[in-house]
């Protein structure tokens, strides 16, 4: 599922190529990424409107339109590609639409935007100025912004009955990471993902709260994380992936140590650690 910094890297590049163009028409191949909204009002809602911005809250997408915005999440295999009608399409962008294509802009000086999805988990639909606010004020801060700070996060750890990976999956307590980045910054931040959310220190938590934001700056400057759908809307792939440390890296020697990295299931999800770099051991309840 694309995180923080692919998402980030789509939205940069939308913003430039969609911003004060007007939607002309939508076509719709396939609903289920609009439920429950149907195809009809997302056609009635976004025609005509012009892109005023293109902005991101955590892992999703807003295409800010002069009433309302659509929302773009782009689950797991989700895709979006900008091309200009009647020039040449990147040479790895695929031939569009094509069956995995279910909805496209048409926009006005020949823009187009296709939403490609494979796995049909994704969702593309118009919400208004109140459902926006909604979602934002559900999710957490945003951890590269001045409201993310070690005692925030401290303090949203506190009686946590579960491990810090879990914590840092849930969007209520930070925004946009997922496995690639939690597995990251807990390595960088020499901490276990086994260990309990409640019993991280002030000191860790800075050290965690430091290493969150630079993998994700670091991941954003190489334009994110390719290893299977991910590519931004001019069909490039992300540059991070040669830079992973732990994820993915299974019985490959730790950068730092050389001992072999480990993978195991944590919080439900496949996760990467150096066991001498990011020692764990069972505390006992406070």
């Amino acid at each position: 599922m694309p995180e923080l910094p692919e998402v980030e890297t789509i939205r940069r590049v939308l913003e430039r190529k969609l911003a004060g163009h007007r939607i002309l028409n939508l076509t719709i191949s396939h609903e289920k990424p609009l439920r429950p909204q149907s195809a009809l009002a997302l056609q009635a809602h976004a025609r005509g409107q012009r892109i005023i911005a293109v902005e991101r809250r955590a892992k999703y997408l807003l295409l800010r339109l002069e009433e309302g915005s659509l929302l773009v999440h782009l689950g797991m295999t989700g895709q979006l590609f900008a091309m200009v009608s009647g020039k040449p399409a990147p040479a790895d962008m695929p031939g569009l639409p094509d069956k995995h294509t279910h909805v496209t802009l048409t926009l006005d000086r020949g823009q187009l935007l296709y939403f490609r999805d494979i796995r049909r988990f994704g969702h593309f639909r118009w919400i208004t100025d109140q459902e926006a606010t909604r979602l934002s004020e559900g999710l957490g801060p945003e951890p590269l912004s001045p409201q993310f700070t070690p005692g925030t996060l401290l303090k949203s750890l506190t009686r946590r009955q579960t491990s810090i990976k879990a914590l840092l999956l849930n969007q209520r307590i930070v925004a946009g990471v997922g496995n690639i980045y939690a597995d990251e910054a807990l390595f960088r931040a020499r901490i276990a993902p086994q260990i309990l959310g409640r019993v991280l220190t002030l000191e860790q938590c800075t050290r965690l709260h430091a290493a969150i934001r630079e993998v994700l700056k670091e991941a954003i400057h190489y334009r994110g994380t390719t290893l299977s759908d991910y590519y931004d809307p001019e069909s490039r792939r992300g540059g991070f992936q040669d830079r992973l440390k732990v994820y993915g890296r299974e019985g490959e020697p730790c950068v730092t140590c050389q001992t072999p990295v480990r993978k195991g299931i944590v919080a439900q999800r496949g996760t990467h650690w150096c066991p001498k770099c990011q020692p764990w051991k069972k505390s006992r309840r406070k």
